[in-house]
């Protein structure tokens, strides 16, 4: 598990000179993000959803510690691609 992880940032197949900044890394597939807010805000998720896309990790995890229960303020993300419907006319079934 890393902190304050610094991701480089590609566009196809160029990249950024920039670098996303995550709270946490965790075995380079989870990214984490720590907030203290009263409540979640669109967009909160959505910047998770950009860290996912521009990692290319498959799952986030929002938490809030401003609420009774961190069950509460606990919120999975996927990545947009994740469940992705395929196009089944181009797989081959045998018969």
């Amino acid at each position: 598990m890393e902190s304050g992880r610094r991701v480089a940032l590609q566009y196809k197949t160029h990249s950024i000179g920039s670098v996303l900044k995550v709270d946490l890394l965790v075995e380079n597939c989870v990214i984490v993000e720590l907030k203290a807010t009263e409540q979640i805000n669109p967009v909160h998720l959505a910047q998770v959803i950009t860290y996912l896309k521009l990692s290319g990790c498959p799952v986030g995890l929002l938490i809030n510690f401003n609420v009774p229960s961190l069950r509460a303020g606990l919120r999975r993300l996927d990545h947009p691609d994740r469940y992705k419907k395929r196009n089944l006319s181009a797989t081959k079934f045998a018969l």
